[in-house]
């Protein structure tokens, strides 16, 4: 039962059926019978888990597991404390509530890729990074919650699922790799 780590690249459809547009996951892996494990949207970037157990791609990805998540976003605007203690609260978002969670501003990560096509740059408007753990995973919702506390998410890249990340087991836009599906609950 192979678990595969792929860093899904922006713009890229979390889909192995044709796009009329875009690229999917058919154009980077040519691996037989695997799914993947939860989603990206096309403008999000980075860790995608895919597998051909089902009992484990429920588990990835089934709310009821609770498996934390960690994106970086970097958002237009500065948090002050405010929209901080809103985001980790949890927040009211219409359809939902989001449940609470942990988020902090970092320095802008030094060891993440370029994305190409770059974000736009508007020099009267500052950009910070937020880094953010959920346990749920609604549609859009880390660019909702940001929204939603007047900080526009410009980029999004997931670089955590369990304790799987990014960082342990470096990968470019594009590339991936098996791993033991053990690691994602390793401490």
């Amino acid at each position: 039962m192979p678990l595969i780590l792929f860093n899904k690249p922006f713009q890229v459809m979390c889909q192995f059926s044709s796009h009329p547009t875009r690229e999917t996951l058919a154009d980077y892996l040519a691996i037989p019978n695997i799914y993947p494990a939860g989603r990206l949207d096309a403008d999000s970037e980075g860790l995608l888990l895919l597998t051909n157990d089902g009992k484990l791609q429920h588990h990835i990805s089934h709310p009821a597991f609770k498996q934390p998540k960690t994106y970086l976003a970097q958002v237009e605007g500065s948090p002050d404390s405010g929209a901080l203690e809103r985001l980790s609260s949890g927040l009211d978002l219409g359809d939902f509530t989001t449940q609470p969670c942990e988020v902090r501003q970092i320095a802008p990560p030094d060891w993440l890729w370029p994305r190409i096509p770059a974000i736009r740059e508007r020099a009267d408007k500052p950009t910070s990074w937020l880094a953010l753990t959920i346990t749920e995973g609604k549609n859009r919702q880390v660019r909702r919650m940001t929204a939603a506390v007047n900080l526009p998410t410009l980029r999004l890249v997931r670089i955590a699922i369990g304790q799987v990340s990014l960082e342990s087991h470096p990968l470019w836009p594009g590339e991936f790799r098996e791993i033991d599906p053990s690691e994602l609950t390793r401490r």
